[in-house]
C-alpha cells in the first residue's frame, strides 16, 4: 500500500529516556485504525487519492442522509473525521474497505503532522507578532503598542501584510520533520519528538516527511 498519511488524535505529551540517559520531550498519538472509504482514479476523478476515515463510534443521528448513503456505498460503519491522501503511483492496489494502521509508520523516520492551533482570542502585537513594544519606564507612554505603520512621506500608506492586532491561533498548522520515536502497534500509539498543533484531544493528520533535513 502506497498511502503515506494516516488520521489521528493528539493524546497528549510526555518524555522517554534514551540510552544516554538524556530526557526527550515526545507528543503522544493515537495512529488510526483508519478505513479507506472512496478510492478515486485518474481516469474517473483526473487524480489518485484515497479517503479515509479514523474509526470511532458515531451515533446515526449525527450522521446526515447524504453521508449515511456515502458510507453505506462504501460499506462501512459511519466516521467523524475524514481525510483524503494523494496517491503517488497509478498502479497503487489500494481499494475501499482497507485497513490503515500505524504498522506503516517506523521508528526513526521523519514525519509532518498538520492540526488546528489552539485559540487565544484577540492578541496585542507583542504577544501575536512578538514586537519589542516600548520602554518600560514611568512616562514614556508607549509600552506594548505597534508603533508606526506607514511614514507621512513615504511610502504614505500602509504596507501590505502590515502585522496587526487580532484573532491569534485557531488556524491550520502544520509541524514538520518530526522524529518518530517509538511505534506500538497494539495500541496504535505513536511517540514524536516535539510538540503537535492543537490541544489534547484534537484531531491531526500524520503524513511521512515530504521535504527532509
Amino acid at each position: 500500500m502506497a498511502l503515506n498519511g494516516i488520521i489521528g488524535i493528539k493524546l497528549g505529551m510526555t518524555q522517554i529516556f534514551t540510552e544516554d540517559g538524556s530526557a526527550v520531550g515526545c507528543t503522544v498519538l493515537q495512529a488510526g485504525p483508519c478505513v479507506v472509504v472512496q478510492r478515486r482514479t485518474k481516469e474517473k476523478d483526473g487524480y489518485e487519492a484515497a479517503q479515509l476515515g479514523l474509526v470511532e463510534f458515531v451515533k446515526p443521528q449525527r450522521v446526515n442522509k447524504a453521508m449515511t448513503g456515502h458510507f453505506k456505498k462504501a460499506n462501512v460503519a459511519p466516521m467523524k473525521v475524514l481525510q483524503e491522501v494523494r496517491i503517488e503511483e497509478s498502479k497503487d492496489e489500494t481499494k475501499v474497505g482497507d485497513r490503515v494502521l500505524v504498522e506503516n509508520f517506523a521508528a526513526g523516520e521523519l514525519v509532518d503532522v498538520s492540526g488546528v492551533s489552539k485559540g487565544k482570542g484577540f492578541a496585542g502585537g507583542v504577544k501575536r507578532w512578538h514586537y519589542a513594544g516600548g520602554d518600560a519606564t514611568h512616562g514614556s507612554m508607549f509600552h506594548r503598542a505597534p508603533g508606526g505603520i506607514g511614514g507621512s512621506s513615504f511610502p504614505s500608506r500602509v504596507w501590505k501584510n502590515q502585522h496587526f492586532p487580532g484573532h491569534m491561533g485557531n488556524q491550520r498548522v502544520t509541524a514538520k520533520n518530526l522524529k518518530v520515536i517509538k511505534v506500538d502497534n497494539d495500541e496504535n500509539l505513536l511517540l514524536v519528538r516535539g510538540s503537535v498543533p492543537g490541544p489534547r484531544g484534537t484531531y491531526i493528520f500524520i503524513r511521512k516527511a515530504r521535504v527532509k533535513k
